[in-house]
């Protein structure tokens, strides 16, 4: 494993807690040797993250789509700033530069970005680890609604126990690194 994606909201939150997590993962990624992938942002745990891994040492590649960085919303002391045309590319870009994903807490687009590589995973588009730093039990709620899908039929059980859950970075990542795939729901073309 060379890169874990770590998403994360463009707001701070309300909880001391999460800032403290997103610093945490910034400069655990850096001092394990492991580049952090993520959305480009300056701004709300985004920027706590790479500011923490910049300042370890840590290599960051952010990708953002061009609407974003003239918005001024891009980090412009990262290792790398990718800047694409669409949303749609820039997920696509991320998840081909990383071997992991990480979700720290934050809103709607976190959910959607991990979610979408959580279907990938369990479609066999590709076989990496995602899951979530549950930090002050943030994903709580969205553990009891995956583990729901499959209580009422409409996933396997062993797509849901894919989802690694972990109360530090440290301890996700090195769940990752034990991390067998199930087989794939569907044979599907690899993105």
């Amino acid at each position: 494993m060379k890169s874990i994606c770590v998403y994360c909201g463009s707001a701070a939150g309300t909880e001391p807690a999460y800032l403290e997590a997103a610093i945490r993962c910034g400069t655990y990624l850096a001092q394990a040797g492991l580049t952090l992938v993520y959305g480009g942002g300056k701004v709300g745990l985004m920027g706590a993250v790479a500011d923490a891994a910049l300042a370890a040492g840590g290599r960051v590649v952010g990708v953002m789509p061009q609407d974003l960085v003239d918005q001024e919303i891009a980090h412009r002391g990262l290792t790398e700033l990718r800047v694409v045309t669409s949303m749609h590319e820039r997920k696509l870009a991320m998840a081909e530069l990383s071997d992991a994903f990480l979700c720290l807490p934050g809103g709607p687009g976190t959910f959607e970005e991990i979610f979408e590589q959580w279907t990938w995973a369990l479609l066999g588009i590709h076989a990496k680890p995602c899951g979530f730093v549950n930090v002050g039990g943030y994903y709580d709620l969205m553990r009891a609604v995956t583990q729901q899908m499959a209580d009422k039929g409409f996933l396997a059980q062993t797509y849901v126990d894919m989802l690694v859950y972990a109360d530090t970075p440290e301890a996700a990542v090195a769940q990752f690194r034990d991390y067998q795939p199930p087989p794939p729901k569907w044979s599907v073309a690899k993105v």
